[in-house]
This record gives structure tokens, sequence and C-alpha cells, in this order.
């Protein structure tokens, strides 16, 4: 077992007398993560097994008499209920048990799929559950050898060995950060992504009942994966693939439900008039994205499109980052073309954050982050994230850093 990031924050949270539901994709590890921290719970649940959602379903008292029968004893037990989401149901009976008594139980609920609980308007235990998520690997766990200045109120400390093997950039942008893929071998990888992106969806969306039209959404979620990255035109996607307008922006939050996308918005803080409010879209991970656009994911797909890929697998990292350390994730553009790509705003301060596919960056690839900075009195580090080998100043408060050192 590799260890992860949250791992230890993870342990010392389940302790605690609360309810605990952990939300992520599927094959970020969260099964995986809980069996190594409760390595032997009282009573087990997983509700992607028919069967097993089948009989709680049926008779969902039956969960409530089950978690009653366990001996009373000093210890709490923990109860592990998997993909929970399936059965909405239970998080009634959880609320119930855990109001009973908060220190006989402890109740783990995991989850890939926000949406049938937002539909459905299932109780997630307001007062009683801490809240966590689980993101694909982020560079802290599977990491490079970094030298050199970095961005570092954005940096993470690595996890207690064992870390996931190191690699290189071209591997990261081609099949992306989940933890199983990471550590198969590298001809298995592209079969795997491309099976995730169809066999598992369809399952999960069909169970679900999310969408009329599988075969719509097929043609939309090619063109979303395609169009990773830039600003949502939710009108040009509707012409595209010929569904309306409300279901295309459905779909975009199908995706963001499922924890599959990730929603960019644009800044609004500045004073000046002139910004586009547009949000970025980006599918969570670089391998899954080439799979769900129907390419195949390897280093030609990446090397046709370096740069586009390059600026999508950052924006994702630094996501991933801000999800566990706190923070939020903008983008910029005026309506006159000047562009940012991702600002960091975290604790009063704003981080403006280029990106460019050179190894040998110039003062004029930061020229907007040194238009930004001129105004904005909380921007006083700006970064260009490149393949430069080693780091250099591009202007005042201006650096370029190797995407090893992000």
């Amino acid at each position: 077992m590799f260890n992860r990031f949250v791992g230890q924050s993870f342990e010392k949270d389940f302790a605690k007398p609360f309810v605990h539901i952990l939300f992520g994709a599927r094959q970020t590890g969260k099964s995986s993560l809980v069996r190594s921290l409760i390595p032997d719970p009282s009573l087990s649940y997983d509700f992607s097994n028919p069967s097993e959602r089948t009989r709680v379903l049926a008779d969902p008292g039956a969960f409530i008499r089950e978690c009653e029968a366990l001996p009373k004893h000093n210890a709490a037990h923990f109860v592990v209920v998997d993909e929970a989401q399936n059965v909405p149901a239970v998080f009634d009976a959880v609320q119930f048990l855990h109001d009973r008594d908060k220190t006989r139980w402890r109740f783990i609920l995991l989850g890939s799929s926000a949406r049938k609980l937002r539909q459905t308007g299932a109780n997630l235990l307001p007062g009683r559950a801490l809240l966590h998520r689980l993101m694909p690997l982020v560079m802290a766990e599977r990491p490079t050898l970094p030298s050199g200045e970095s961005v570092t109120s954005l940096r993470l400390e690595p996890p207690s060995a064992p870390r996931f093997p190191a690699t290189g950039l071209i591997e990261r942008l081609s099949y992306g950060e989940l933890p199983g893929i990471a550590t198969m071998a590298e001809e298995d990888r592209s079969g795997i992504l491309r099976s995730y992106a169809t066999i598992y969806l369809e399952e999960e969306i069909r169970r679900e009942g999310l969408v009329r039209d599988w075969g719509a959404f097929v043609n939309f979620l090619r063109l979303a994966a395609a169009e990773s990255g830039g600003e949502l035109n939710f009108a040009a996607l509707s012409r595209q693939v010929g569904l309306s307008l409300p279901t295309v922006k459905s779909h975009y939050q199908l995706l963001e439900d499922m924890f599959l996308g990730i929603r960019i918005p644009g800044w609004a803080g500045s004073a000046r008039k002139n910004l586009v409010s547009n949000p970025k879209f980006l599918i969570f991970d670089t391998g899954v994205r080439h799979a769900a656009a129907g390419l195949k994911p390897c280093p030609d797909t990446v090397l046709a499109d370096p740069g586009r890929i390059f600026e999508q697998w950052v924006g994702i990292e630094l996501w991933k980052r801000l999800q566990y350390i706190g923070g939020k994730l903008h983008h910029v553009r005026s309506k006159d073309g000047r562009e940012i790509d991702y600002l960091v705003e975290r604790e009063g301060e704003l981080i403006p954050i280029e990106v460019k596919w050179t190894d040998r960056p110039t003062p004029g690839d930061a020229r907007h982050l040194v238009d930004f900075m001129k105004n904005q009195p909380n921007a006083r580090s700006g970064y260009l994230i490149c393949r430069c080998e080693r780091a250099q100043q591009l202007g005042p408060g201006i650096t370029a850093l190797s995407w090893q050192n992000l």
C-alpha cells in the first residue's frame, strides 16, 4: 500500500466521534485508503454489489438492525459503507443511529457521485458529519526530484514512505494520475483508461438513470472532453451535439456531481470592468480526458498538442492541492484578450500563474503577469510554469519555474 498525502489526517479525523463522508471519483483510491486505515471494520457494506444493494433497498431497516446487533463495548464499532449514494436511505439510518449513541458506532460513508443525493434531497447529516475529499495523485504522492525555488505556499509535504513511483512529465500528461494507472504496466494503461471512460460511465449513469439518451450523452462527453481546458460555451456545444441548452448544462453538472469535472470560475475581483466571467471546465484527469475524447492515452496524443494538455495538467494539479489545503482557483481573461491561465486566491494572497510549453522562457512570456500584478497589491509573486532547467527571474516578483518545482 502506497501512502497518501491525506492518510495521516484521515486517521486522526476517523478517531473523532462524527460520521465521516468521503467523496471522490471512482478509482481515486477511497476504498483502498479506508481499508489501510480500518483493516477490520465491525461491519462493511459495498453498494456497488447488486445483491447487497438490492437487499438493503428492499429492507432499509436491516441496516439499523445489523448495526444494533453489534455488542456494546468501550471502543466504537467502525461501520464502512462503500458507494453509499446508491442507497440514499442509509444516510437517514446513520443519523438515527448516531443520534441515539454518538460513541457506539463510527460510520465511514464513501461515495463516487453526489448526483442522486442532490436530486433526492438526501440527508448529508449536517452538524454530525465531517466531509472529506480524495483526489487523484498529487506530485507529493508521485514525485519527481524537485530542486531550487518553488511556489512555496502551495507545496504539500510528501507523505511518509512508501510513495508512488516517481515519473516524468510526458507520462503524467499521457496517462494521468489515478493511483491504479500509476502502478500499472504501461502497455495496459491505455486500454484500462478507455474502459474507465466507457464501461464505468455507462454503468454509473445507466444505473442511476441520470440521462435518458445514452448515445447523445456519449457524443456530449466526447466533445466536452475534447474542449477540456477551454471556457464553457453552452450554446456552441448545444448546436454541435444537437441537445437543448438546459440538457447540456445538466450534463456538465452531472460531470461535476460525479467528480469527473472541474469548473474554474473567471475572476471578478478586479475594479477593472473589462473582465470576462465565463468559467473554464477541465476533465479531472488528463488520462481520462484523452479516453473520454476518443483519443488513445499515450505520448503521441500528448505530443500532438503538448501546450494545451500541459496547461490542463497544471490546472488540475493546482486544483487538487487547493482542495486539500484550502483556497480558490480562478482564471483571468479580459475582453481585449489578455489572459492569465490560473489565479490562486489563498489567505488574502493572489498568485497569478501562466503555463508555457517552453524550455526557454523570456520576459515576453510573462507580460500578462506583469500587467496583472501592477494593478493588484495582493499579488506579490507570479509564476510562469514551463520546462526550464533552472528557475529564472523574468520581472519584479515573477519567476519562471520548471514543472518539477510546482
